[in-house]
Protein backbone atom coordinates (compact mmCIF):
# COMPACT_ATOMS: atom_id res chain seq x y z
CA UNK A 1 0.00 0.00 0.00
CA UNK A 2 1.78 3.22 -0.81
CA UNK A 3 0.65 6.91 0.14
CA UNK A 4 2.00 9.76 -0.93
CA UNK A 5 2.99 12.75 1.42
CA UNK A 6 1.23 15.07 -0.35
CA UNK A 7 -2.31 13.60 -0.23
CA UNK A 8 -1.41 12.10 3.35
CA UNK A 9 -0.81 15.91 4.44
CA UNK A 10 -3.68 17.65 2.78
CA UNK A 11 -6.32 15.31 3.69
CA UNK A 12 -6.58 15.82 7.47
CA UNK A 13 -9.67 13.35 7.89
CA UNK A 14 -7.88 10.54 6.63
CA UNK A 15 -4.01 11.39 8.52
CA UNK A 16 -6.30 11.27 11.82
CA UNK A 17 -7.98 7.96 11.00
CA UNK A 18 -4.22 6.44 10.58
CA UNK A 19 -2.95 8.20 13.58
CA UNK A 20 -6.01 6.48 15.32
CA UNK A 21 -5.35 3.00 13.75
CA UNK A 22 -1.58 3.59 14.42
CA UNK A 23 -2.26 3.16 18.61
CA UNK A 24 -1.89 -0.22 19.74
CA UNK A 25 -1.69 -1.63 16.50
CA UNK A 26 2.29 -1.32 15.91
CA UNK A 27 2.84 -5.33 15.54
CA UNK A 28 0.76 -4.54 12.14
CA UNK A 29 1.97 -1.79 10.21
CA UNK A 30 5.27 -2.07 8.20
CA UNK A 31 8.68 -0.61 10.17
CA UNK A 32 8.56 1.92 7.10
CA UNK A 33 4.82 3.03 7.06
CA UNK A 34 5.67 3.67 11.33
CA UNK A 35 8.72 5.71 10.39
CA UNK A 36 7.24 7.83 8.01
CA UNK A 37 4.07 8.23 10.30
CA UNK A 38 6.22 9.01 13.54
CA UNK A 39 8.43 11.54 11.04
CA UNK A 40 5.00 13.50 10.23
CA UNK A 41 3.73 13.57 13.44
CA UNK A 42 7.04 15.24 15.15
CA UNK A 43 6.91 17.18 12.13
CA UNK A 44 3.31 18.28 13.26
CA UNK A 45 3.65 19.17 17.21
CA UNK A 46 7.26 21.47 16.28
CA UNK A 47 4.89 23.73 13.18
CA UNK A 48 1.95 23.85 15.90
CA UNK A 49 2.16 26.99 17.50
CA UNK A 50 1.83 28.05 20.86
CA UNK A 51 -1.47 29.36 22.69
CA UNK A 52 -0.98 32.40 23.96
CA UNK A 53 -3.71 33.32 26.99
CA UNK A 54 -7.02 35.35 25.40
CA UNK A 55 -5.40 34.48 21.89
CA UNK A 56 -8.19 32.79 19.66
CA UNK A 57 -6.79 29.63 17.91
CA UNK A 58 -6.39 30.40 14.11
CA UNK A 59 -8.45 30.01 11.43
CA UNK A 60 -7.65 26.02 9.34
CA UNK A 61 -6.01 27.06 6.02
CA UNK A 62 -8.00 25.60 3.25
CA UNK A 63 -6.43 24.58 0.22
CA UNK A 64 -8.09 24.65 -3.63
CA UNK A 65 -6.60 21.61 -4.64
CA UNK A 66 -8.05 19.59 -1.56
CA UNK A 67 -9.93 16.45 -3.02
CA UNK A 68 -13.01 16.63 -0.71
CA UNK A 69 -13.81 19.87 1.29
CA UNK A 70 -12.77 20.03 5.00
CA UNK A 71 -15.03 19.41 7.64
CA UNK A 72 -16.84 22.53 8.84
CA UNK A 73 -15.42 24.03 12.27
CA UNK A 74 -18.36 24.42 14.63
CA UNK A 75 -18.98 27.86 15.84
CA UNK A 76 -17.73 28.55 19.62
CA UNK A 77 -20.44 31.03 21.16
CA UNK A 78 -18.96 31.94 24.15
CA UNK A 79 -21.45 33.98 25.94
CA UNK A 80 -23.15 31.45 28.85
CA UNK A 81 -26.94 31.74 28.66
CA UNK A 82 -28.10 31.65 32.10
CA UNK A 83 -30.61 28.90 33.24
CA UNK A 84 -33.92 28.92 32.27
CA UNK A 85 -36.35 29.27 35.64
CA UNK A 86 -38.39 26.77 35.73
CA UNK A 87 -41.82 26.62 38.23
CA UNK A 88 -41.93 23.70 39.83
CA UNK A 89 -45.16 23.06 41.83
CA UNK A 90 -44.40 22.49 45.77
CA UNK A 91 -45.12 18.43 46.34
CA UNK A 92 -43.52 18.77 49.73
CA UNK A 93 -46.20 19.34 52.56
CA UNK A 94 -45.01 18.08 56.02
CA UNK A 95 -48.28 19.62 57.49
CA UNK A 96 -50.84 17.84 55.11
CA UNK A 97 -51.63 18.85 51.63
CA UNK A 98 -54.15 22.63 51.88
CA UNK A 99 -57.75 21.85 51.22
CA UNK A 100 -58.76 24.88 48.96
CA UNK A 101 -62.11 24.16 49.42
CA UNK A 102 -62.75 24.06 53.14
CA UNK A 103 -64.78 26.88 54.49
CA UNK A 104 -63.02 27.34 58.29
CA UNK A 105 -64.66 30.28 59.19
CA UNK A 106 -68.61 28.26 58.70
CA UNK A 107 -66.60 25.29 61.11
CA UNK A 108 -65.82 28.12 63.38
CA UNK A 109 -69.29 29.45 63.39
CA UNK A 110 -70.45 26.17 64.28
CA UNK A 111 -68.62 26.01 67.28
CA UNK A 112 -69.21 28.88 68.50
CA UNK A 113 -72.88 27.68 68.50
CA UNK A 114 -71.98 24.89 70.07
CA UNK A 115 -70.57 27.23 73.07
CA UNK A 116 -73.80 28.76 73.36
CA UNK A 117 -75.66 25.48 74.13
CA UNK A 118 -73.08 24.87 77.11
CA UNK A 119 -73.80 26.47 80.65
CA UNK A 120 -71.63 29.73 80.98
CA UNK A 121 -70.08 28.96 77.65
CA UNK A 122 -67.51 27.21 79.61
CA UNK A 123 -67.08 23.06 78.81
CA UNK A 124 -65.50 20.52 81.18
CA UNK A 125 -63.93 17.12 79.59
CA UNK A 126 -67.13 15.20 79.05
CA UNK A 127 -68.75 18.10 77.37
CA UNK A 128 -65.88 18.49 75.37
CA UNK A 129 -67.19 15.19 73.50
CA UNK A 130 -69.58 17.49 71.81
CA UNK A 131 -67.34 19.86 70.21
CA UNK A 132 -65.02 16.88 68.85
CA UNK A 133 -67.76 15.77 67.32
CA UNK A 134 -68.63 19.74 65.49
CA UNK A 135 -65.29 20.27 64.88
CA UNK A 136 -65.57 16.80 62.77
CA UNK A 137 -63.32 15.16 64.98
CA UNK A 138 -63.43 11.01 66.73
CA UNK A 139 -65.05 11.55 70.44
CA UNK A 140 -61.68 10.49 72.00
CA UNK A 141 -60.10 13.44 70.72
CA UNK A 142 -61.70 15.13 73.60
CA UNK A 143 -59.10 14.95 76.25
CA UNK A 144 -56.11 16.04 74.08
CA UNK A 145 -58.32 19.27 72.73
CA UNK A 146 -59.13 20.02 76.25
CA UNK A 147 -55.52 20.04 77.34
CA UNK A 148 -53.92 22.78 74.03
CA UNK A 149 -57.06 24.62 74.93
CA UNK A 150 -55.42 25.60 78.68
CA UNK A 151 -58.58 23.15 80.40
CA UNK A 152 -56.26 20.93 82.55
CA UNK A 153 -54.95 24.13 84.32
CA UNK A 154 -58.80 25.77 84.93
CA UNK A 155 -60.92 22.74 84.71
CA UNK A 156 -62.85 24.01 81.49
CA UNK A 157 -62.40 25.45 78.07
CA UNK A 158 -64.25 28.66 77.39
CA UNK A 159 -65.38 29.75 73.41
CA UNK A 160 -62.82 32.29 72.88
CA UNK A 161 -59.66 29.99 74.09
CA UNK A 162 -60.90 27.02 72.07
CA UNK A 163 -61.94 29.29 69.33
CA UNK A 164 -58.26 31.05 69.14
CA UNK A 165 -56.67 27.48 69.54
CA UNK A 166 -58.79 25.23 66.75
CA UNK A 167 -58.68 28.74 64.24
CA UNK A 168 -54.67 28.28 64.49
CA UNK A 169 -54.78 24.94 63.99
CA UNK A 170 -56.52 24.86 60.91
CA UNK A 171 -54.22 27.33 59.80
CA UNK A 172 -51.15 25.71 59.95
CA UNK A 173 -52.26 21.61 60.04
CA UNK A 174 -54.18 20.22 57.14
CA UNK A 175 -55.05 16.70 57.91
CA UNK A 176 -56.04 14.49 60.63
CA UNK A 177 -52.21 13.22 61.21
CA UNK A 178 -50.80 16.97 61.27
CA UNK A 179 -53.68 17.88 63.56
CA UNK A 180 -53.60 14.79 66.31
CA UNK A 181 -49.49 15.70 66.74
CA UNK A 182 -50.27 19.07 67.79
CA UNK A 183 -52.93 18.57 69.97
CA UNK A 184 -50.87 15.76 71.80
CA UNK A 185 -47.60 17.26 71.73
CA UNK A 186 -45.29 19.53 73.91
CA UNK A 187 -44.78 22.92 73.03
CA UNK A 188 -42.81 23.70 69.80
CA UNK A 189 -42.36 19.79 69.46
CA UNK A 190 -43.25 18.43 65.86
CA UNK A 191 -43.56 14.51 67.24
CA UNK A 192 -44.96 12.53 70.03
CA UNK A 193 -43.38 10.92 72.82
CA UNK A 194 -44.65 7.95 75.64
CA UNK A 195 -45.72 10.36 78.11
CA UNK A 196 -47.47 12.43 75.73
CA UNK A 197 -50.25 9.30 75.31
CA UNK A 198 -51.11 9.29 78.97
CA UNK A 199 -53.75 11.73 79.16
CA UNK A 200 -55.57 10.42 75.97
CA UNK A 201 -55.71 6.72 77.30
CA UNK A 202 -56.30 7.85 80.72
CA UNK A 203 -59.52 9.42 79.44
CA UNK A 204 -60.24 6.24 77.62
CA UNK A 205 -59.52 4.11 80.92
CA UNK A 206 -62.52 6.62 82.51
CA UNK A 207 -64.93 6.76 79.88
CA UNK A 208 -64.95 3.49 77.24
CA UNK A 209 -67.79 1.30 78.37
CA UNK A 210 -65.36 -1.60 77.85
CA UNK A 211 -63.46 -0.78 80.59
CA UNK A 212 -65.66 0.27 83.42
CA UNK A 213 -64.77 -2.30 85.48
CA UNK A 214 -61.01 -1.18 85.90
CA UNK A 215 -62.38 1.66 88.26
CA UNK A 216 -62.66 -0.48 91.08
CA UNK A 217 -58.89 -1.25 90.42
CA UNK A 218 -57.49 1.92 89.98
CA UNK A 219 -54.08 0.51 90.75
CA UNK A 220 -53.97 -1.41 87.36
CA UNK A 221 -54.91 2.42 85.18
CA UNK A 222 -51.01 2.84 84.66
CA UNK A 223 -50.42 -1.10 83.78
CA UNK A 224 -53.19 -0.81 81.12
CA UNK A 225 -51.90 2.41 79.98
CA UNK A 226 -48.07 1.01 79.63
CA UNK A 227 -49.21 -1.73 78.08
CA UNK A 228 -51.13 0.23 75.07
CA UNK A 229 -48.35 2.98 75.03
CA UNK A 230 -45.39 0.54 74.16
CA UNK A 231 -48.04 -1.15 71.56
CA UNK A 232 -48.24 2.01 70.16
CA UNK A 233 -44.48 2.78 69.88
CA UNK A 234 -44.35 -1.35 68.58
CA UNK A 235 -46.38 -0.57 65.49
CA UNK A 236 -46.26 3.04 64.51
CA UNK A 237 -42.75 4.54 65.52
CA UNK A 238 -40.52 2.09 62.60
CA UNK A 239 -38.19 4.08 63.14
CA UNK A 240 -37.24 2.58 66.89
CA UNK A 241 -36.37 7.00 67.62
CA UNK A 242 -38.68 6.87 70.45
CA UNK A 243 -40.67 9.78 68.87
CA UNK A 244 -43.88 9.44 66.64
CA UNK A 245 -43.83 11.75 63.41
CA UNK A 246 -46.69 12.83 61.45
CA UNK A 247 -45.24 10.84 58.29
CA UNK A 248 -45.81 7.67 61.26
CA UNK A 249 -48.77 8.56 61.93
CA UNK A 250 -50.48 8.81 58.34
CA UNK A 251 -48.57 4.93 57.91
CA UNK A 252 -50.20 3.05 60.60
CA UNK A 253 -53.72 2.57 61.44
CA UNK A 254 -53.44 4.56 65.12
CA UNK A 255 -56.04 7.26 64.27
CA UNK A 256 -58.25 4.78 61.99
CA UNK A 257 -58.32 2.05 65.23
CA UNK A 258 -58.55 4.86 67.94
CA UNK A 259 -61.61 6.34 65.91
CA UNK A 260 -63.05 2.90 66.45
CA UNK A 261 -63.38 3.11 69.99
CA UNK A 262 -66.44 5.03 70.08
CA UNK A 263 -68.38 2.62 67.71
CA UNK A 264 -67.35 -0.14 69.43
CA UNK A 265 -68.17 -0.92 73.19
CA UNK A 266 -66.75 -4.72 73.28
CA UNK A 267 -62.89 -2.88 73.74
CA UNK A 268 -61.73 -6.65 73.09
CA UNK A 269 -62.87 -6.67 69.70
CA UNK A 270 -60.37 -4.16 68.80
CA UNK A 271 -57.57 -6.53 68.85
CA UNK A 272 -54.91 -3.32 67.42
CA UNK A 273 -53.30 -1.46 70.50
CA UNK A 274 -56.68 -1.09 73.31
CA UNK A 275 -57.71 -4.67 73.80
CA UNK A 276 -57.93 -5.62 77.31
CA UNK A 277 -57.53 -9.72 77.00
CA UNK A 278 -54.55 -8.59 75.16
CA UNK A 279 -52.97 -6.48 78.03
CA UNK A 280 -54.51 -9.61 80.62
CA UNK A 281 -52.55 -11.87 78.90
CA UNK A 282 -48.93 -9.97 78.94
CA UNK A 283 -49.34 -8.19 82.47
CA UNK A 284 -49.96 -12.17 83.77
CA UNK A 285 -46.79 -13.68 81.62
CA UNK A 286 -45.05 -10.88 83.36
CA UNK A 287 -46.19 -11.54 86.63
CA UNK A 288 -45.54 -15.16 86.83
CA UNK A 289 -41.95 -14.04 86.17
CA UNK A 290 -41.60 -10.77 88.49
CA UNK A 291 -41.18 -12.96 91.29
CA UNK A 292 -40.34 -9.80 93.61
CA UNK A 293 -43.07 -8.17 92.00
CA UNK A 294 -41.13 -4.86 91.56
CA UNK A 295 -41.99 -4.07 88.10
CA UNK A 296 -38.53 -5.49 87.08
CA UNK A 297 -37.08 -8.85 85.91
CA UNK A 298 -33.81 -9.85 85.42
CA UNK A 299 -31.94 -12.48 82.56
CA UNK A 300 -32.71 -15.50 85.28
CA UNK A 301 -36.29 -14.63 85.38
CA UNK A 302 -36.57 -14.08 82.02
CA UNK A 303 -34.77 -17.67 81.30
CA UNK A 304 -37.57 -19.23 82.67
CA UNK A 305 -40.04 -17.84 80.21
CA UNK A 306 -41.71 -20.83 78.23
CA UNK A 307 -40.07 -23.02 80.17
CA UNK A 308 -36.71 -21.59 79.37
CA UNK A 309 -37.29 -22.33 75.43
CA UNK A 310 -34.92 -19.25 74.25
CA UNK A 311 -31.31 -19.84 74.65
CA UNK A 312 -28.59 -18.22 77.01
CA UNK A 313 -27.06 -16.45 74.99
CA UNK A 314 -29.17 -15.00 73.03
CA UNK A 315 -30.99 -13.51 76.17
CA UNK A 316 -27.38 -11.68 76.78
CA UNK A 317 -27.84 -10.15 73.84
CA UNK A 318 -31.64 -8.88 75.37
CA UNK A 319 -30.15 -7.37 78.10
CA UNK A 320 -27.08 -5.55 76.44
CA UNK A 321 -29.38 -3.05 75.28
CA UNK A 322 -29.65 -3.62 71.58
CA UNK A 323 -33.17 -3.94 72.13
CA UNK A 324 -33.66 -1.75 75.40
CA UNK A 325 -33.60 1.68 75.84
CA UNK A 326 -31.90 3.53 79.39
CA UNK A 327 -28.40 3.06 80.57
CA UNK A 328 -29.35 2.68 84.06
CA UNK A 329 -31.59 -0.90 83.36
CA UNK A 330 -28.98 -1.94 81.26
CA UNK A 331 -26.10 -1.39 84.00
CA UNK A 332 -28.16 -2.72 86.53
CA UNK A 333 -29.43 -5.92 84.29
CA UNK A 334 -32.88 -5.64 84.70
CA UNK A 335 -35.77 -5.46 82.30
CA UNK A 336 -38.85 -2.93 82.80
CA UNK A 337 -42.32 -4.02 82.11
CA UNK A 338 -42.11 -1.61 78.57
CA UNK A 339 -39.34 -3.67 77.59
CA UNK A 340 -41.64 -6.62 78.34
CA UNK A 341 -44.37 -6.05 76.38
CA UNK A 342 -41.94 -5.84 73.51
CA UNK A 343 -40.17 -8.82 74.15
CA UNK A 344 -43.55 -10.96 74.08
CA UNK A 345 -45.02 -9.86 71.07
CA UNK A 346 -41.54 -9.95 69.36
CA UNK A 347 -40.74 -13.71 71.10
CA UNK A 348 -45.00 -14.74 69.78
CA UNK A 349 -44.88 -13.06 66.58
CA UNK A 350 -41.77 -13.41 64.22
CA UNK A 351 -43.48 -12.38 61.33
CA UNK A 352 -44.04 -8.76 62.74
CA UNK A 353 -41.58 -6.17 60.57
CA UNK A 354 -40.67 -4.58 64.32
CA UNK A 355 -40.12 -8.46 65.82
CA UNK A 356 -38.24 -8.90 62.43
CA UNK A 357 -35.76 -5.66 63.48
CA UNK A 358 -35.94 -6.33 67.08
CA UNK A 359 -34.62 -10.45 66.50
CA UNK A 360 -31.99 -8.90 63.88
CA UNK A 361 -30.60 -6.52 66.33
CA UNK A 362 -29.91 -9.20 68.91
CA UNK A 363 -28.27 -11.44 65.61
CA UNK A 364 -25.50 -8.53 64.73
CA UNK A 365 -23.68 -8.74 67.40
CA UNK A 366 -20.45 -6.88 65.75
CA UNK A 367 -23.30 -4.50 64.74
CA UNK A 368 -22.35 -4.54 60.75
CA UNK A 369 -25.80 -4.42 59.62
CA UNK A 370 -24.76 -8.14 58.38
CA UNK A 371 -25.40 -11.47 59.91
CA UNK A 372 -22.04 -13.30 59.31
CA UNK A 373 -21.48 -16.86 59.67
CA UNK A 374 -19.37 -16.69 62.22
CA UNK A 375 -22.68 -14.96 63.93
CA UNK A 376 -24.99 -17.82 62.89
CA UNK A 377 -22.45 -20.75 64.79
CA UNK A 378 -21.88 -18.74 67.94
CA UNK A 379 -26.27 -19.13 68.09
CA UNK A 380 -26.59 -22.31 67.16
CA UNK A 381 -23.35 -24.14 69.20
CA UNK A 382 -25.76 -23.32 72.00
CA UNK A 383 -29.16 -24.97 70.03
CA UNK A 384 -26.61 -27.82 69.40
CA UNK A 385 -25.57 -28.41 73.47
CA UNK A 386 -29.61 -28.53 74.57
CA UNK A 387 -30.28 -30.86 71.67
CA UNK A 388 -27.58 -33.30 72.36
CA UNK A 389 -28.51 -32.84 76.05
CA UNK A 390 -32.12 -34.01 75.63
CA UNK A 391 -30.53 -37.12 73.25
CA UNK A 392 -31.47 -35.38 70.04
CA UNK A 393 -29.05 -35.31 67.16
CA UNK A 394 -28.24 -32.08 66.13
CA UNK A 395 -27.87 -31.45 61.92
CA UNK A 396 -24.18 -30.40 61.67
CA UNK A 397 -23.58 -26.50 61.14
CA UNK A 398 -22.75 -27.11 57.33
CA UNK A 399 -25.81 -28.45 56.35
CA UNK A 400 -27.98 -26.15 58.25
CA UNK A 401 -26.65 -23.68 56.97
CA UNK A 402 -26.79 -24.31 53.80
CA UNK A 403 -30.82 -25.23 54.27
CA UNK A 404 -30.84 -21.26 55.81
CA UNK A 405 -29.12 -19.90 53.22
CA UNK A 406 -31.95 -21.78 50.50
CA UNK A 407 -34.63 -20.52 52.82
CA UNK A 408 -32.99 -16.92 52.74
CA UNK A 409 -31.24 -16.56 49.49
CA UNK A 410 -29.23 -13.57 50.69
CA UNK A 411 -28.98 -11.33 47.55
CA UNK A 412 -24.76 -11.66 48.39
CA UNK A 413 -23.21 -14.87 49.77
CA UNK A 414 -22.50 -15.49 52.81
CA UNK A 415 -23.85 -12.16 54.23
CA UNK A 416 -28.12 -12.15 55.28
CA UNK A 417 -29.11 -8.39 55.58
CA UNK A 418 -32.30 -7.16 57.50
CA UNK A 419 -33.46 -6.56 54.26
CA UNK A 420 -33.12 -10.22 52.98
CA UNK A 421 -35.03 -11.88 55.93
CA UNK A 422 -38.09 -9.18 55.34
CA UNK A 423 -38.11 -10.29 51.41
CA UNK A 424 -37.83 -13.80 51.98
CA UNK A 425 -41.46 -14.34 54.88
CA UNK A 426 -39.73 -17.00 56.49
CA UNK A 427 -38.06 -15.31 59.01
CA UNK A 428 -40.00 -17.13 62.02
CA UNK A 429 -38.66 -20.11 60.94
CA UNK A 430 -34.98 -18.85 60.59
CA UNK A 431 -34.96 -17.19 64.02
CA UNK A 432 -36.28 -19.97 65.99
CA UNK A 433 -33.83 -22.09 64.09
CA UNK A 434 -31.04 -20.63 65.69
CA UNK A 435 -32.47 -19.66 69.63
CA UNK A 436 -35.80 -21.04 70.45
CA UNK A 437 -35.67 -24.72 70.49
CA UNK A 438 -39.45 -25.53 70.98
CA UNK A 439 -40.12 -23.91 68.24
CA UNK A 440 -37.21 -25.36 66.22
CA UNK A 441 -38.51 -28.43 66.66
CA UNK A 442 -41.64 -27.62 65.83
CA UNK A 443 -40.73 -26.41 62.51
CA UNK A 444 -38.74 -29.38 62.13
CA UNK A 445 -42.09 -31.60 62.87
CA UNK A 446 -44.34 -29.79 60.54
CA UNK A 447 -45.27 -30.48 57.12
CA UNK A 448 -43.35 -28.52 54.70
CA UNK A 449 -46.06 -27.69 52.10
CA UNK A 450 -48.38 -26.78 54.89
CA UNK A 451 -45.46 -24.26 56.16
CA UNK A 452 -45.46 -23.18 51.85
CA UNK A 453 -49.25 -22.65 52.19
CA UNK A 454 -48.45 -20.20 54.56
CA UNK A 455 -46.18 -18.17 53.13
CA UNK A 456 -48.46 -17.97 49.94
CA UNK A 457 -51.27 -17.07 51.71
CA UNK A 458 -52.07 -13.08 51.78
CA UNK A 459 -55.54 -13.34 52.90
CA UNK A 460 -56.70 -11.59 56.37
CA UNK A 461 -55.74 -14.09 58.48
CA UNK A 462 -55.43 -13.33 61.97
CA UNK A 463 -51.37 -12.69 62.86
CA UNK A 464 -49.30 -14.98 65.34
CA UNK A 465 -49.88 -12.27 67.89
CA UNK A 466 -53.36 -12.38 68.08
CA UNK A 467 -54.15 -16.03 68.20
CA UNK A 468 -51.41 -16.23 71.04
CA UNK A 469 -53.33 -14.00 72.89
CA UNK A 470 -56.40 -14.89 72.07
CA UNK A 471 -55.52 -19.15 73.23
CA UNK A 472 -53.45 -17.40 76.68
CA UNK A 473 -56.52 -15.68 77.18
CA UNK A 474 -58.94 -18.37 77.29
CA UNK A 475 -56.76 -20.60 79.46
CA UNK A 476 -55.98 -18.12 81.88
CA UNK A 477 -59.59 -17.79 82.50
CA UNK A 478 -60.02 -21.79 82.05
CA UNK A 479 -57.78 -21.80 85.13
CA UNK A 480 -59.26 -18.78 87.15
CA UNK A 481 -62.98 -20.21 86.40
CA UNK A 482 -61.91 -23.94 87.86
CA UNK A 483 -59.82 -21.96 91.16
CA UNK A 484 -62.83 -20.31 91.96
CA UNK A 485 -64.99 -23.25 91.54
CA UNK A 486 -62.27 -25.01 93.49
CA UNK A 487 -62.83 -22.71 96.55
CA UNK A 488 -65.97 -22.58 95.98
CA UNK A 489 -66.91 -25.72 96.28
CA UNK A 490 -64.33 -26.12 99.28
CA UNK A 491 -66.65 -23.17 101.09
CA UNK A 492 -70.12 -25.00 100.62
CA UNK A 493 -68.53 -28.19 102.03
CA UNK A 494 -67.42 -26.73 105.07
CA UNK A 495 -71.28 -25.13 105.34
CA UNK A 496 -72.64 -28.46 104.36
CA UNK A 497 -74.64 -25.95 101.68
CA UNK A 498 -74.28 -26.53 98.31
CA UNK A 499 -73.96 -24.44 95.67
CA UNK A 500 -76.87 -24.04 92.99
CA UNK A 501 -75.16 -23.79 89.13
CA UNK A 502 -76.61 -20.26 88.77
CA UNK A 503 -74.39 -19.70 91.89
CA UNK A 504 -71.55 -20.99 89.90
CA UNK A 505 -72.39 -18.84 86.39
CA UNK A 506 -72.81 -15.60 88.25
CA UNK A 507 -68.99 -16.68 89.88
CA UNK A 508 -67.87 -17.03 85.91
CA UNK A 509 -68.83 -13.63 84.82
CA UNK A 510 -67.31 -11.75 87.93
CA UNK A 511 -63.98 -14.17 86.86
CA UNK A 512 -64.42 -12.16 83.51
CA UNK A 513 -64.25 -9.17 84.73
CA UNK A 514 -62.42 -8.55 87.50
CA UNK A 515 -59.89 -11.62 86.95
CA UNK A 516 -56.77 -9.65 87.03
CA UNK A 517 -57.01 -7.93 90.09
CA UNK A 518 -57.66 -11.42 91.89
CA UNK A 519 -55.19 -13.07 89.57
CA UNK A 520 -52.37 -10.39 90.71
CA UNK A 521 -53.54 -9.24 94.20
CA UNK A 522 -53.18 -5.60 95.84
CA UNK A 523 -49.85 -3.86 94.65
CA UNK A 524 -48.64 -1.10 95.20
CA UNK A 525 -48.29 1.73 93.16
CA UNK A 526 -44.86 1.53 91.34
CA UNK A 527 -43.76 3.76 88.57
CA UNK A 528 -42.38 1.51 85.90
CA UNK A 529 -41.14 3.95 82.79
Amino acid sequence: MMIKETSLRRDPDLRGELAFLARGCDFVLPSRFKKRLKSFQQTQIQNKPEKKPGTPLPPPATSPSSPRPLSPVPHVNNVVNAPLSINIPRFYFPEGLPDTCSNHEQTLSRIETAFMDIEDQKADIYEMGKIAKVCGCPLYWKAPMFRAAGGEKTGFVTAQSFIAMWRKLLNNHHDDASKFICLLAKPNCSSLEQEDFIPLLQDVVDTHPGLTFLKDAPEFHSRYITTVIQRIFYTVNRSWSGKITSTEIRKSNFLQTLALLEEEEDINQITDYFSYEHFYVIYCKFWELDTDHDLYISQADLSRYNDQASSSRIIERIFSGAVTRGKTIQKEGRMSYADFVWFLISEEDKRNPTSIEYWFRCMDVDGDGVLSMYELEYFYEEQCERMEAMGIEPLPFHDLLCQMLDLVKPAVDGKITLRDLKRCRMAHIFYDTFFNLEKYLDHEQRDPFAVQKDVENDGPEPSDWDRFAAEEYETLVAEESAQAQFQEGFEDYETDEPASPSEFGNKGNKILSANLPEKCGKLQSVDEE
